[in-house]
């Protein structure tokens, strides 16, 4: 029997919750399943606890043979048992696979933090950007006060500009009349 570790829905509607479980590969997706494994859920903003994974008995029934579906690798990764799994297919020693996947967890709480701190200083640096911008709008508005008088004289430009565009077909005609007389 060919089985595989997928995620099966539930929840309502517009707020999914998944189980993730070892189910025949020919089975549907929200069929009967063997064993349930873990859960995941998407809504959760918590990267780090949106979900639940029964490692031991992942790891059996990976050496059973069973498939993983891509987002259920996903998951795994993210916890570091994909990692924990490779090393395993590469025959070392449970104390040498504790060993870096220990290193690994380590190292990737660093990169988070460092996430963490770079998103601060992102959301600071948009904050004193926003400031700026409310700074800068608030000054315009204060000109535009002080120059009430000359937006009273801008119509009269503006009748200057339309009688302008009334000379220029003029200088067009000149301008067409001109290759005519070079063409005889």
């Amino acid at each position: 029997m060919a089985t595989k570790i997928r995620l099966k829905r539930i929840g309502r509607r517009n707020r999914p919750f998944y189980r993730i479980i070892i189910i025949d590969s020919r089975k549907r997706r929200d069929g009967s399943a063997i064993e349930q494994v873990g859960w995941y859920n998407p809504i959760e903003n918590n990267k780090e606890k949106n979900y639940n994974l029964k490692e031991d008995r992942i790891l059996e029934w990976l050496k059973l043979g069973a498939q993983v579906t891509d987002p259920v690798n996903k998951l795994m990764k993210r916890s570091g048992l994909a990692y924990r799994w490779h090393l395993m297919k590469q025959g070392l020693s449970e104390k040498e696979i504790d060993k870096a996947v220990e290193k690994w967890k380590k190292e990737r709480d660093k990169v988070i933090q460092d996430r963490i701190k770079a998103n601060k200083a992102k959301r600071e640096k948009a904050k004193a950007k926003k400031e700026a911008a409310k700074v800068t709008e608030e000054a315009p508005a204060e000109e535009e006060k002080a120059e009430e008088a000359p937006v009273e004289e801008a119509p009269a430009e503006e009748e200057k500009a339309e009688e302008a565009p009334a000379e220029e077909p003029a200088e067009e005609e000149k301008a067409e009349e001109a290759p005519a007389e070079e063409e005889k």
